[in-house]
């Protein structure tokens, strides 16, 4: 067992048993397998065999399964011993542990910064971070142990500092580290806090580019907070992206207006925001509310006006079966095939596929599957195998996945644990081709190449 070994594993995914069919060997009463595994350097089986030995109050067993990986010095195994201590009320041994690694920067410092928070030494915290500020990750964690310290302006002043007057990013690889309009983020998340509204939704007003995260809109999250509806709908109108529109709608529909929401998401012909976005959501609000004609025909619109965009197809099919309209999904389908006048590729395909399994079978669907030019390859093999499994035919869907295994071993291991065959499943994922071991990553995020 070598740190490198393990950070593959974490890496790839590949050459081991990865967390979701540990999850399913536990939950299927294999648990010794997992345990033996453990033992062997499955890296997630080891954590899971921890972790459900402490949840038994088998601490010291938990401990002796990490042991070894620790001993490898590879951070996430460090970081789960941490996590199990300071579980079981051991936070004092669970900042021993991780402050050697703190030392590398980045994703360890930030975990460990936290930890410190968390017990009550936040000065220790904040001045690890504030050290590191120029790295995003650390910037925010600085921004969030900080909340009740009382060091809000000296972080501030950290902020501000890296917002320069004139220059601008002009793309998202301009400048590295902490960028002016993050650092602009972080400083309003401190004036909301600290009671200035006015300033935060000043300083978010600024910010060159989007002001959304992980399809989170962080002016119109502040604005809905604050109850100021008719800032957010002005702002809404002329959000392209349509976080805030869908955030207003949102907060409309908490409040029981539901056809206030509807409204938001109808957008006028010259609206800025991108029209996809408004009547996907639209789609979504009406099915919630019982109004599953409607839905389905925002959604008609939308796929014919968008012929071909496949995750619009993925979307109306999807409401289709759910609404259970296939014929209606099939229909569309079928005229956008005729339309385009060639073969359907099969990324287009197999989107029909469950429509079929609910209007004519699993059967015919299978039979119509494999009737296709694609329909022998390896990519069109896990679409045939889920049909059969959703039909309670896994060892017709392991025959199938048999024949690309290794293109396919993850879902060919879940069908095999499904089934019993337990050591087949094991065998297979931990078959793996050679390959060059890349350098295993010190945690820091946003400092190590190739960024």
């Amino acid at each position: 067992m070598d740190a490198a070994d393990l950070d593959r594993q974490a890496r790839t995914m590949s050459g081991c048993i990865p967390p979701l069919l540990v999850s399913r060997l536990l939950e299927l009463g294999h648990g010794e397998e997992v345990e033996v595994q453990a033992g062997r350097g499955e890296w997630f089986c080891a954590r899971e065999w921890a972790r459900l030995l402490g949840d038994r109050g088998r601490q010291a067993q938990a401990l002796e399964v990490l042991a070894p990986y620790v001993a490898t010095g590879w951070w996430p195994a460090a970081r789960t011993q941490a996590e199990l201590l300071e579980s079981w009320g051991r936070a004092e041994e669970a900042i021993a542990l991780a402050r050697p690694y703190a030392a590398t920067g980045g994703i360890p410092l930030e975990f460990f910064a936290r930890l410190l928070a968390r017990h009550g030494r936040t000065d220790e915290a904040v001045t690890r971070l504030s050290a590191g500020i120029d790295d995003r990750l650390l910037a925010t964690a600085l921004v969030d142990v900080a909340d009740g310290a009382g060091r809000d302006e000296d972080i501030a002043a950290l902020l501000a500092a890296r917002i320069p007057a004139r220059h601008r990013c002009d793309s998202p690889w301009c400048c590295r580290g902490l960028d002016p309009d993050t650092a602009i983020g972080l400083l309003a998340t401190i004036r909301e806090r600290q009671g200035r509204v006015d300033e935060a939704i000043a300083l978010l007003r600024t910010r060159q580019h989007s002001t959304s995260v992980n399809n989170h809109d962080q002016l119109a999250d502040l604005l809905a907070r604050h109850d100021r509806i008719e800032e957010l709908r002005a702002y809404a109108a002329t959000e392209y992206l349509g976080h805030a529109a869908r955030r207003l709608a949102e907060v409309l529909e908490e409040r029981g207006d539901v056809e206030g929401a509807i409204a938001v998401h109808r957008q006028p012909g010259d609206s800025p925001i991108h029209p996809c976005h408004g009547a996907v959501q639209l789609a979504q609000l009406l099915a919630r509310h019982g109004r599953g004609d409607e839905a389905v025909e925002v959604m008609r619109v939308l796929a014919e006006d968008h012929n071909g965009d496949d995750w619009i197809l993925h979307t109306w099919s999807e409401l289709c079966l759910d609404q259970g309209r296939p014929e209606d999904g099939l229909a569309h389908l079928d005229a956008l095939a005729a339309a385009r006048g060639d073969a359907e590729d099969w990324d287009l395909y197999w989107i029909r596929l469950p429509l079929i399994a609910a209007r004519d079978g699993v059967d015919e669907a299978i039979a119509r599957a494999r009737s296709h030019p694609e329909g022998a390859t390896s990519y069109a093999a896990p679409h045939i195998a889920g049909l059969l499994a959703g039909a309670g035919r896994t060892e017709e869907a392991v025959a199938v996945l048999e024949q690309h295994a290794f293109a396919h071993s993850h879902d060919l291991a879940g069908h095999l644990i499904d089934l019993g065959r337990v050591k087949d499943a094991v065998a297979l994922l931990q078959r793996r081709e050679s390959e060059p071991v890349a350098p295993v990553r010190t945690g820091s995020l946003f400092n190590d190449p190739p960024f």
